[in-house]
Formats: C-alpha cells, sequence, structure tokens
C-alpha cells in the first residue's frame, strides 16, 4: 500500500514539473521533440503492422 502511494506522489510531481518546465520556449521545444518522435514511432509501427497484415493476407489467399 506504501508503494501505491509513493508511486502516486511521484506520478503527481512528475506532472507538475513537466508542467512547469512547458511554460518556458525550451521547454515547449523539448516536449514538442517528444511528441514528435513519439508520433514517428507510432507511425512506424502502425506501418509495420499494416504491411505484416498484408503479407499474412497474401500468404493466405495463396
Amino acid at each position: 500500500m506504501k508503494s501505491i502511494l509513493w508511486f502516486t506522489v511521484g506520478v503527481a510531481a512528475g506532472f507538475a514539473v513537466a508542467h512547469q518546465v512547458n511554460r518556458t520556449a525550451q521547454g515547449r521545444e523539448f516536449f514538442e521533440g517528444i511528441d514528435a518522435k513519439a508520433r514517428a514511432f507510432g507511425r512506424a509501427v502502425a506501418e509495420g503492422y499494416h504491411a505484416r497484415e498484408a503479407e499474412l493476407r497474401a500468404a493466405e489467399d495463396h
């Protein structure tokens, strides 16, 4: 139970710090860079998934 409390406190503190950092120009630039990389990663995963799905469907048809 104690570890859940500390985890929650840590998450809340992390959000508070991130909010303060995001108020600065450098902070916004930092988070925009992270967001762009996360979106690119998500697109790559989705493209890979769809490509593999197409391969499996093509193999299934033969």
